[in-house]
C-alpha cells in the first residue's frame, strides 16, 4: 500500500511533525514509466529528509543514474520517530518519494553511509521495508543492498549487512552495477550468488560475503581469505579522473520544507594537498582533481535559473587551495551581485585568507567566520601537520574584523597524540589572543560586539591516517581535559566554549576501528529499537555499553588499545591509494614534531598518483619528480 493511499492519511499527516517530509511530489523530481525501465534503484539516506536532501553526493548520483534511460533512481529517507509510530500503528511500509512504491520491490538499494552512528538507522530502514538485515538471510527476491560513502573505507563492522560495498566515487561504478544486473536478468543468468560473484570483478566493488576473516588468539586479524581465486586480494577505490566530464545536476529537487542547506552547492575539486595527520578525508579523497572555472560558472548559472536559490556555496576540503579561485569568483560575481546572490566559502584555511577574498564573500551578506587551528600550541600543530601559525590566525581574524565580522568560531581537538596540559591551555590562550586582536583596532573601526566560540571535538583515530594506529583517550581522560580547558578560560563574556560529548566519540571510535565481530551488537541494537544514534536526544551510551557487554565485545579493544604497527588492520582489505609506508613515515615525523609540505610544494610519495586523474597539483604528475622515500 502506498503512503498517500493509506486510510486515515489526512489524520496521520496532521498528527506528525513536518508532513512535507513524506508526501513527495517535489518540483524537479524525476518521474519515469516503471514499465519502460529495466532497473529500479532506490537511493536510501539513513537520516531525516532535511539532512538527506542537503547531501551533495545523493544529488549527484540521483542525477547520474536517472540520465540512464534504463534506470530509474528514486529517493527514500528515514522517517522521524513520530511518523515511525504511525507506520507501525497502520502497518505502513517504507516507501520512496517518487513513486510511493514499497522499498522492498526495488532491484537495488544504495545506502549513503556518511557517519558511523547512522548504522542502526540504515538497518532499521531495511527492517521497515521487510528486508532481512543480514545478507545471509536474504532470499532470491530481495533487493541487492549496496553501501557507499566515507564510512565504507572501513566496511568491516557492517560487512555482514551489505551485499555490495562501493569503495570510492560512485558515478561510474553504480551504473556498471546497474547494467550488470540488467544484462544478467536479460540473459536469464541472474541469481543473487552469481550476481555478487560477477559484481566482485568491477573495480571499486567489495563483496564481503566472498571473503573469510581469520583471527589470531589475541583477537587481532590474521588475514582476509578470498573464497575464489579470481577475487582481488585488496579492493582498489574508484575515482573519477576528469571532473569536467562527469555529470553534475542541472536541476535540483526542490523540497516543500526547509532543509539543512537550501542553497546551490558547487563542488570545485576533490582531494586535498595538505596532509593533516588526523584527517581521513584528506587522505582517502586523494588525488586532487579540479573542475575548470568555465564548467563551474556554467553549472552555477544553470542551477540558479532552475532553483532561484540566493546563495552559492563553493565546497571542497580546502576552498582556498583551488588554483583558479580568483578566476572563478570573478566570473561568478559578474552576475551574482546583480542577482543578489551571495557566495559562501565554508572551508577557508587560516593561512590563505585575504582582504580580496573577504570582500568577495561579503558582497551581499555579513556574519561570522570560521577557522580551524585544531591545536592550541605550535608544537602540537606541527605534530598534526596543520602548517599554520598563530601569526596566520591573527592576520586572518584582523582581516575579518576590518571586514565587519565580529564573531569568530575556532575548531580544535582534544586527545590528539602527544597532547599535554600546555597544549590544552593553549586553546584558551589562542581564543584570548583573538579577543585582544579585536581591541587593537581603533574603536571607531571595530564591528560591534566581539565574540569568539571555541568548539572542541574529541580525537578519533581514523583508518587511512598516520594516526590510525594510535589509541584514543579514555572517557575519563577526555572529560578531565574538557574540564581543564573550561577552567583555563577567564573571559567568559567574550569567549564561548562548546565541546563534543566524549561518549559519542568513544562509540565513533568503536565503529571506525571495528571489525565483523561488531555485527551481532549492531543487529541487537536495531532489534531493541535503537535508531537515530546520531541525534543527541536518541543517543544512549549506557545502552550501547550494555549491548556490547551482552555480545561479549570489549570496547577498549577498539578504542584505548593502540594498534601494533605490524598488525593486520580491519580496513587493510581496502586500497585507498595512499600507501601504509607513507602513513608510517608521516607517523614518525609526527612524533619527531616535523611538518610535511603540501603536495603543491613537494611530492611526498603518498602513492595516490597511481590512481590517475586530471588537473592534479602533485609535482610528480607534471614531470618534476617526487620523493618516494
Amino acid at each position: 500500500m502506498k503512503l498517500m493511499e493509506t486510510p486515515h492519511i489526512s489524520s496521520i499527516l496532521k498528527s506528525i511533525e513536518k508532513p512535507g517530509r513524506y508526501i513527495g511530489g517535489e518540483y524537479n523530481r524525476i518521474m519515469k514509466d516503471v514499465d519502460a525501465v529495466k532497473c529500479r534503484f532506490a537511493f536510501a539516506f539513513p537520516d531525516t529528509y532535511e539532512i538527506g536532501m542537503s547531501n551533495l553526493g545523493v544529488r549527484i548520483l540521483y542525477d547520474v543514474l536517472n540520465k540512464d534511460p534504463d534506470v530509474w533512481c528514486e529517493r527514500v529517507y528515514a522517517p522521524w520517530t513520530d511518523m515511525l509510530e504511525k507506520m507501525k500503528e497502520y502497518s505502513i511500509p517504507l516507501t520512496t518519494q517518487e513513486s510511493g512504491d514499497e522499498l522492498g520491490c526495488f532491484d537495488l538499494i544504495g545506502f549513503s553511509l556518511q557517519y558511523e552512528l547512522c548504522y542502526t538507522t540504515a538497518l532499521a530502514m531495511m527492517k521497515m521495508a521487510g528486508i532481512p538485515i543480514f545478507t545471509k538471510d536474504r532470499e532470491e527476491s530481495c533487493p541487492i543492498i549496496i553501501g557507499g560513502g566515507p564510512c565504507v573505507y572501513n566496511p568491516e563492522p557492517i560487512a555482514d549487512f551489505f551485499d555490495v560495498i562501493n569503495v570510492g566515487e560512485g558515478e561510474e561504478v553504480l551504473l556498471e552495477i546497474c547494467h550488470l544486473y540488467i544484462d544478467m536478468k536479460e540473459r536469464g543468468e541472474y541469481t543473487r550468488a552469481a550476481f555478487l560473484r560477477a559484481a566482485s570483478g568491477i573495480e571499486g566493488v567489495y563483496v564481503p560475503s566472498l571473503y573469510d576473516v581469520i583471527y589470531n588468539d589475541d583477537g587481532t586479524i590474521r588475514e582476509f581469505v578470498p573464497k575464489y581465486d579470481e577475487l582481488p586480494r585488496r579492493i582498489k577505490k574508484r575515482i573519477i579522473e576528469d571532473l569536467d566530464t562527469v555529470s553534475y545536476p542541472e536541476k535540483l529537487v526542490m523540497p516543500y520544507i526547509e532543509t539543512v542547506h537550501d542553497r546551490i552547492v558547487l563542488e570545485i575539486y576533490r582531494g586535498c594537498i595538505r596532509g593533516c595527520r588526523f584527517c581521513q578525508a584528506g587522505m582517502v579523497y586523494r588525488p586532487i582533481r579540479e573542475k575548470s572555472p568555465e564548467v563551474l560558472s556554467k553549472c552555477a548559472r544553470c542551477l540558479y535559473d532552475s532553483t532561484g536559490y540566493d546563495e552559492i556555496s563553493l565546497i571542497s576540503l580546502s576552498i582556498s587551495d583551488y588554483s583558479k579561485l580568483r578566476e572563478l569568483t570573478d566570473s561568478l560575481l559578474e552576475w551574482t551581485d546583480e542577482a543578489n546572490v551571495s557566495l559562501s566559502l565554508p572551508s577557508l584555511r587560516i593561512d590563505s585568507f585575504s582582504e580580496e577574498l573577504m570582500q568577495k564573500v561579503s558582497s551581499v551578506r555579513t556574519g561570522g567566520i570560521t577557522f580551524a587551528p585544531e591545536a592550541g600550541t605550535q608544537r602540537l600543530r606541527d605534530v598534526i601537520n596543520k602548517n599554520v601559525t598563530e601569526e596566520d590566525l591573527m592576520r586572518s581574524v584582523g582581516i575579518a574584523f576590518r571586514g565587519g565580522k565580529s564573531n569568530v568560531k575556532l575548531y580544535f581537538m582534544n586527545g590528539l597524540p602527544t597532547e599535554t596540559e600546555e597544549d590544552i591551555k593553549g586553546i584558551a590562550d589562542l581564543a584570548g589572543s583573538v579577543v585582544r586582536e579585536y581591541y587593537r583596532m581603533p574603536k571607531e573601526e571595530r564591528p560591534r560586539g566581539v565574540g569568539v566560540t571555541i568548539s572542541v571535538s574529541c580525537f578519533v583515530p581514523k583508518p587511512f591516517t598516520p594516526f590510525q594506529w594510535e589509541k584514543q583517550d579514555s572517557y575519563e581522560t577526555l572529560m578531565e581535559k574538557q574540564e581543564y580547558l573550561k577552567a583555563c578560560i577567564t573571559d567568559r563574556k567574550k569567549i564561548r566554549y562548546t565541546y563534543h560529548d566524549a561518549k559519542v566519540s568513544r562509540l565513533e571510535a568503536v565503529f571506525a576501528r571495528g571489525d565483523r565481530r561488531l555485527a551481532p551488537a549492531i543487529a541487537l541494537a536495531v532489534e531493541e529499537g535503537m535508531i537515530f544514534d546520531a541525534w543527541e536526544e536518541y543517543f544512549d551510551y549506557d545502552k550501547w555499553v550494555d549491548i556490547f557487554a551482552r555480545c561479549g565485545i570489549d570496547i577498549d579493544f577498539y578504542t584505548t588499545r593502540g594498534f601494533a604497527l605490524d598488525e593486520v588492520l580491519p580496513w587493510d582489505i581496502i586500497d585507498c591509494g595512499v600507501t601504509k609506508e607513507f602513513l608510517l613515515r608521516e607517523r614518525e615525523r609526527a612524533y619527531a614534531e616535523k611538518t610535511t609540505p603540501s603536495c603543491k610544494e613537494h611530492c611526498n610519495g603518498c602513492g595516490a598518483n597511481k590512481l590517475g586523474g586530471k588537473n592534479r597539483w602533485c609535482p610528480q604528475w607534471h614531470g618534476k619528480g617526487g620523493d618516494e622515500e
